[in-house]
Formats: C-alpha cells, structure tokens, sequence
C-alpha cells in the first residue's frame, strides 16, 4: 500500500511534529509532502532519510524566515500536490493539509489538530479590533472559510486531537471526528514525589496563550513564586508587568525542562488548549495541575484528583483557583502520574491503526477499484466511525459560547 502523508510545514520539531513522527513509524512506506521544509538537520532523525516533497512556496523569496507570509497562496500550493498514485492519504492538519486534491477511491484520513482557528472562531482574537483598518485579512478570512468548508469534503475520515476539536469540526464542517490524542513521551518522565515551593507554566509567549492573567494573578500573590519557561514576542510586555516573585527562563533544555516540571508544586495554565500537552507531561512527573476549564484541560485534569480547574479567564478567577488548591489535601502523585498514562504513544498508535484498518478497503477490492480505474463506486463506510464518549459529546452538545 503507497502511503502519501501530508504535513503543512516543517520548521521546527512540536506537536504536530510528533504525531508525524509516529504516523511515519506506523506507516514507513509512507512519502512526506509538504508546503516548505526548512527543519534543522538536528531534528531530522524521525523523517528516517526520507525525501520530502515541497511547494512552490519553498522556493519564493523569504520563505526560509517569513513563509506565513504566503498564507492567501497556501489553499492554492497544497492542491497541486499530484498524489494521484497512492492508495491512501494522511494529511495531519492545522491549517490547509487536509485541503490536499483525491481521487473518489483513494481514501483520505485527516488528523486535525484544529480548523484554522485564525479563521474560525479565534478570527477576533486574532485580528483585534478596527475592522477597518483589518478589512484585507478579513476579507482573506472570509476566503479561506469558503474554502475550508469546501475542502472538507474530500476528507472521508476525521480525527480530532482532542473532544474539544471534534467540537471545532462539527461546528465548522458539521462532520463528526473519531477522537485519537496525540502521543506523548510519557515514558520520559518520572513522577516525583518531593515538590519544592513554586508554580510553573510553560508556554509561548504569544497572547491568545494569555500569560498575561498569570502574570497579573501571581503580582497579587507575592508570597508565591512562579517560573515562567518559554519565549516569545510578547516576553518584554509581560517582563513590564511581572513582580519580583516571576521569574522567567525563556527557552530551556529538555533536561532542564523535565527539572522545572518534576519539582514544582503545581503547573500553571490560563489559555484555552486544543489538546494541552505541556499539561499531560506535568502530570506525567506527578504535578497537579491548575488550568482554566476549557478546551483540552477538561479532558486532561481530574478536577479534586489532579488539579484544579477554573471557570473564568481572568487574574482573578486563577487567584482564587490558587488559594483553593493551597486549602486542598496533598494530591497523589502516583495517580496524577497514572492518569497522564492515558495518553502515550502506545495508545495513540493502537487507536490510529484501527481508524486506517476502518478507512482502507480489502485487498480484493483494492484489485477491482484499480482494474475499473476507479469507475466502481466505493462502499459507504460512511464518514463517522466508532464513537466513544467524548466524541458523542462532541457530537450532542455545541461548543460553549466564549
């Protein structure tokens, strides 16, 4: 079986970068297309060799540190990949892979880590105010929804990172999605009984991440000391308004990472996560976790077994969150260790295996489909697949309103 796995871009190795990572290792057949590839040769080892196949957009000027600029050709480049030779395809999705063009009988499985949230419900988040003087990305907005919707339908099997995305999805595409979380490295951490006096967050320092409240909630708290690992360009506005009692790191080393989250008595989390899996490896070194409750939190954290979940985005809401976990009983940090078990890659690739066994059709059919090129309609699997839990719920219930 000829695998084509589609990613958006290869820049730097995160999340997305992983659950590639662990597709590929499923599927070793499998050759990568994406937009542009300029990953660093030290983060290459999971590609295993392979040649990757890139866009137009590789080559046009600037791309190598300003690509995103090229945004309004994306929908455009990810459609001239000719993938017309393979019998399946994997797009793992966060913006326009899964925009990818395919025949009626190639299947294709899309792994999406979120709808354009810039385009989607996030747009204002994003945008800011003064439509006005915002009207061009507005409008370019409004152009990738029609678009997105309209690619949806060359997908015959979603999956979500979490049930908060497969929210996102029947909202935007009104598809529903098969839940499969992503991997994590699980096994990397150890659980550490011995916490020391101070919380941690980890996290970009971009504003829809909204440090920003953690930062205001612990200059209340000056007794309490907060670690903040993690870059970005809004570290100098948040260095403006932090106290004496915040210190930050910017950008570490996994080692020192693993130290941070081991022996901290509790991470810190005010944004909104697709899925969270900063939250999962705190948890994974037996941390309690303190987290506003939407999103992927709520999917992640045991609230009164491994942390603390608040309902308001505000200072004062995780300030309050905060005095509430000090009142609590001292969690276990065995269970929280367990509870982060849920999510390793064992499972991850045990879930995704079944999802292709489901999408891909036997090998006699196989041998029909390619003898009538195509002409022979193909069996309604139908595009919803083995509900659990969460996905019903995903399914039932509209997102709650921001």
């Amino acid at each position: 079986m000829r695998v084509a796995a589609v990613h958006e871009w290869l820049e730097t190795y995160a999340g997305s970068e992983r659950v590639l990572e662990e597709i590929l290792a499923l599927y070793p057949q499998a050759d990568v297309f994406t937009l542009v590839d300029f990953l660093p040769a030290h983060h290459r080892g999971f590609l295993d060799g392979r040649r990757v196949t890139t866009s137009f957009i590789q080559n046009l000027p600037f791309a190598r540190k300003r690509f995103r600029w090229y945004l309004p050709l994306m929908p455009f480049a990810i459609e001239q990949f000719d993938l017309s030779d393979y019998d399946l395809i994997i797009s793992s999705s966060h913006a326009v892979a899964k925009g990818v063009i395919s025949r009626p009988h190639q299947p294709h499985i899309s792994y999406v880590h979120s709808p354009m949230r810039y385009a989607w419900d996030l747009q204002h988040d994003y945008l800011g105010g003064g439509q006005w003087r915002s009207l061009p990305p507005r409008l370019l907005m409004h152009y990738l929804r029609m678009w997105d919707t309209r690619t949806a339908n060359g997908v015959d099997y979603f999956a979500a990172n979490s049930g908060f995305i497969a929210q996102r999805i029947l909202k935007a595409y009104r598809r529903s999605a098969k839940v499969i979380y992503p991997p994590v490295d699980v096994e990397k951490f150890a659980v550490a009984a011995n916490k020391e006096d101070f919380y941690v967050t980890l996290s970009r320092l971009v504003p829809y991440k909204r440090v920003d409240i953690i930062i205001d909630a612990f200059a209340r708290m000056p007794r309490r000391r907060l670690v903040v690992i993690g870059d970005g360009p809004g570290l100098a506005t948040l260095k403006t308004r932090a106290s004496t009692n915040i210190k930050f790191l910017g950008r570490v080393s996994n080692e020192s990472k693993r130290h941070y989250l081991e022996r901290a008595k509790a991470f810190v989390l005010a944004g909104e996560e697709d899925f969270g899996i900063a939250l999962v490896e705190a948890q994974a070194c037996g941390t309690p976790v303190i987290a506003f409750g939407r999103g992927g939190a709520t999917e992640i954290v045991l609230p009164g077994q491994t942390g603390v979940l608040f309902n308001e985005q505000s200072a004062e809401a995780l300030a309050a969150a905060l005095e509430q976990f000090e009142r609590m009983p001292s969690l276990d940090p065995l269970q929280i260790g367990k509870n982060a078990s849920r999510f390793s890659a064992a499972r991850f690739r045990r879930e995704f295996r079944a999802l292709v066994a489901r999408a891909t059709p036997t090998p006699a059919y196989a041998l029909t489909r390619h003898a009538l090129d195509g002409a022979m309609e193909k069996p309604d699997c139908g595009p919803s697949i083995g509900a659990t839990s969460l996905q019903v719920d995903a399914i039932a219930r509209e997102p709650a309103p921001r």
